[in-house]
């Protein structure tokens, strides 16, 4: 019950819309199974309209009935009972569909809701929240989780309509018979209470899907991430024994959940069935009650158990989704948790240099950077080269402010970091990582990320600042042709271009590049290192490598060695100061 607390609390308007017209439907089903009593008399040839509480076989409800239709001057004749009910069966109708809407749109807008709370939790979540989680993990929240929710509430809404209904009918079967419907009531509880231990079981499977389902998809995306070099090694078997193990566990999970709500259907039917001759004898033989009355009585009853049965049917199911729903309110909780804070308002303008001071860095207990100093003066081409490992990309997180520095502070002219506000100086910056990302989509697209502010003609000139135009014109459809899975219709070098031209196409003040040339040959690494010559003067470019290829067209270049930055490399500046 704690997750319709939840989503009453979330959706209290919504909520009270289907309760309220749940409630209204249930009263004028109740109208209507009022009638019921008395049509059946009329139908068998009792006048009970002659005379109201004449016979001592009338029960409390005809008498209600035929004093209430007195009232507006109305005899309870049969046709006047058959429009009440047939009345009372319209309005209700409308009510459960007012409440039936209402619940498919709260479902509908629950997904939703779930679906963009948790997008802008994770884009405001710090960039080392994403270091510690895998992303098939975060997909399956966005996508399994918020679905397996939805039909949580589904379930529960269902589950609300059915308690509903129950208690319209033990209200008119209290009105003929207080003790058969207190011993049905006794009975169906008692039945709810034996098989509670399936709805326990469908509870514990549904928490173990939950947490397979995290595992295999986020094995899933890390497989198919890496399906190439896994195939061109031949060891794509392994991945797929992996895969097919956790797949079998959580077919394992399925099966528990189907064999216990399998098993509480089969047992509920013949208990229900037994329960209802038993009752249909004793009412007969021992209350002594008309046959009018003991068919209504035994309608009602039998209405009463079945929906009690229901109830526990749906709770199962709403049990069985339900742990999605913690699991991903933790995921949201825990990205709300370490959101990432906006340092300042400065707004920063790179007109001299950027420069880390005294900085160092460590990522738990392993230290990157120690008391490093270095800058790039603006306008230049600034390379920092070093062997894996030793921070290179750090530095570029550390300037993009990514990452904060634990000691020291960066610098952007006279201006620190920890006063800018971090989302302008952001869109200041173009970035090339290390890995080339490309969508399975157009040239286009993969440049202006569908920007709307960005034209066809900004996307030009981009890729002919990165040098990308000439291929690109070549293309079957031009800028408009589609480059495959992760860029996989174009050469290394070609992908390369199209993510320059991407960090480009906004006009950026400061462009990185993390290791731009090392994936690639060396004629597309010396194709590269020319673009970057040329782009040397319009932007201040930061280039990250391991290989020393990049020095020959780099202004100025720091090595990084054992947390320190070393300048090994200042060609302009000198030439500026011998001239």
């Amino acid at each position: 019950m704690r997750l319709l607390i939840a989503f009453s609390r979330a959706y209290p308007l919504q909520s009270a819309i289907m309760l309220l017209a749940l409630l209204l439907a249930g009263v004028a089903e109740g109208i209507g199974l009022s009638a019921l009593l008395p049509l059946i008399s009329v139908a068998m040839g009792s006048q009970i309209g002659a005379k109201p509480g004449a016979s001592a076989g009338h029960s409390q409800v005809e008498r209600v009935v035929t004093e209430t239709l007195a009232s507006f001057g109305l005899t309870p004749t049969l046709g006047v009972l058959l429009i009440v009910i047939v009345l009372a069966i319209v309005v209700k109708s409308g009510l459960v569909l007012l409440a039936k809407k209402q619940v498919g749109y709260t479902v509908a807008g629950i997904a939703t809701d779930l679906r963009l709370t948790l997008l802008r939790a994770l884009i405001l979540a710090r960039w080392e929240y994403f270091l510690r989680r895998p992303i098939g993990a975060l997909a399956n929240s966005m996508a399994t989780e918020v679905n397996r929710t939805s039909k949580a509430y589904l379930h529960g809404a269902l589950m609300s309509a059915l308690v509903v209904e129950a208690l319209v009918y033990t209200s008119v079967a209290l009105l003929i018979s207080w003790k058969a419907t207190l011993a049905s009531l006794a009975v169906g509880l008692l039945l709810a209470y034996m098989l509670k231990r399936l709805v326990g079981k469908a509870r514990r499977a549904g928490m173990r899907q939950t947490e397979l389902l995290k595992s295999l998809i986020a094995h899933l995306t890390d497989t198919l991430i890496s399906i190439k070099p896994l195939k061109a090694m031949a060891r794509e078997s392994r991945a797929d024994a992996l895969l097919a193990k956790n797949t079998n566990r959580l077919n394992k999970a399925l099966q528990k959940q189907v064999l216990s709500k399998e098993v509480l259907k089969a047992v509920q039917e013949p208990l229900f069935v037994a329960f209802l001759a038993i009752g249909l004898y004793l009412v007969s033989v021992f209350l002594h009650y008309p046959l009018a009355t003991v068919m209504v009585l035994v309608f009602l009853l039998s209405r009463i158990v079945k929906r009690v049965n229901k109830v526990q049917q749906e709770y199962q199911e709403m049990v069985i989704f339900e742990s999605a729903y913690w699991s991903l309110k933790d995921t949201i909780r825990e990205a709300e948790r370490v959101r990432e804070p906006n340092l300042g308002s400065e707004v920063p303008s790179l007109d001299h240099v950027i420069r880390l001071d005294r900085v160092s860095f460590a990522y738990d207990e392993e230290c990157v950077l120690q008391d490093a100093s270095l800058s790039l003066p603006s306008g230049l081409l600034t390379a920092i080269v070093g062997p894996s490992g030793v921070g290179k990309t750090t530095v570029a997180d550390l300037l993009t402010g990514l990452i904060r520095p634990q000691q020291g502070e960066v610098w952007i002219d006279e201006l620190p970091l920890a006063k800018v506000d971090l989302k302008k100086w952001r869109k200041m910056v173009g970035y090339v990582p290390q890995e080339t990302l490309l969508l399975h989509d157009s040239v286009l697209i993969n440049v202006t990320l569908g920007d709307p502010e960005l034209s066809e003609a900004d996307a030009e000139q981009a890729l002919r600042a990165a040098g990308a135009w000439e291929f690109v014109a070549e293309m079957p459809q031009g800028i408009y042709s589609t480059v495959g899975e992760r860029g996989s219709m174009l050469s290394g070098g070609q992908r390369q271009r199209i993510a320059i031209a991407r960090a480009l196409v906004h006009k950026p003040e400061l462009l990185i590049l993390d290791e731009p040339t090392s994936a690639l040959d060396g004629e597309s690494e010396s194709a590269i290192c020319d673009t970057l010559r040329q782009l040397s003067g319009r932007y201040t470019i930061l280039a990250i490598s391991h290989r020393a290829t990049l020095l020959n067209a780099a202004d100025r270049a720091y090595q990084l060695q054992d947390g320190k930055a070393c300048l090994i490399q200042d060609h302009k500046i000198a030439s500026a100061h011998s001239g």
